[in-house]
């Protein structure tokens, strides 16, 4: 049996899910999504839990995508000869974007706690969440453009109601790294605090307070909000897994994958 990816604590009506990835590594691999699936699944039928909070191990909330293990799922979709290849494909971004859309659509409030990296997939967990909270030595990526991949689990279609259109795309296009003080000051995160600990604390204060509330006046503000962002969002999720299962498979992506092995920058042509 594979260790958990998920540890998950209890205080009083506040679930901490901490992110504990494949063998202590702070990746989402395949079996991530199943199991974030399935853990917020449960959280949402306790009635026993008001909030969740999502925390990192080891001093990082996320490095996103477990690079490798995609690579080798890549690998089995475009050896395929038909188009069966790009059919698992995309039942496969699908699958990972619908787990990232159970936290998005739980009727609990959600907070993130970032610390450290927060990269690629984790800026998607992130922004599935209500609410943000970093430390000052967390740093966010929107990293897919550098690794080949235009980002297919939600960061395109929820920061742009967050961030904006125009800090959305530099993010985007550049896939440039921005630090905590940074991140607040385009509205990625509501709040900053010194160090981990203090932003952990700082997530479950407000953890606390949002639980106070009534968890049926809680649903329904989350119910009102995603009236107009649901629907947007999914249609963008759908197109980007239809785009991706089109062009995802190309000689750029190889060239990432080599350039990374080889610790050396990717020379992109385009094809």
């Amino acid at each position: 049996m594979s260790e958990p990816r998920f540890t998950v604590a209890y205080d009083g009506p506040v679930a901490t899910v901490t992110l504990a990835g494949p063998r202590g590594k702070a990746v989402m691999d395949a079996q991530f999504f199943v199991e974030l699936a399935e853990t917020v699944t449960a959280l949402d039928g306790n009635d026993d839990v008001r909030v969740i909070v999502f925390a990192g191990s080891g001093g990082h909330f996320s490095f996103g995508l477990d690079l490798m293990e995609a690579v080798q799922a890549f690998a089995q979709n475009k050896a395929a000869t038909d188009s069966g290849g790009r059919q698992d494909l995309h039942a496969m971004i699908r699958r990972w974007q619908a787990a990232l859309d159970v936290v998005a659509k739980t009727r609990k409030a959600t907070v993130a706690a970032v610390t450290g990296w927060c990269i690629g997939g984790g800026v998607d967990l992130a922004v599935a969440c209500d609410v943000r909270i970093a430390s000052a030595d967390a740093k966010f990526s929107v990293r897919e453009a550098k690794v080949g991949i235009v980002a297919d689990l939600g960061s395109l279609q929820r920061l742009v109601g967050m961030i904006g259109d125009g800090h959305l795309r530099e993010l985007a296009l550049t896939g440039d790294d921005i630090d905590a003080e940074r991140a607040a000051a385009i509205g990625l995160v509501n709040h900053v605090h010194p160090d981990a600990d203090s932003a952990l604390a700082a997530a479950a204060d407000l953890a606390r307070r949002i639980a106070a509330n009534s968890p049926l006046v809680v649903r329904g503000i989350k119910d009102v909000l995603d009236v107009e962002r649901g629907p947007r969002v999914e249609a963008g999720l759908r197109y980007t897994a239809a785009w991706n299962a089109a062009f995802l498979l190309s000689h750029d992506l190889d060239e990432a994958v080599t350039s990374f092995i080889e610790k050396r920058p990717p020379e992109y042509t385009g094809r």
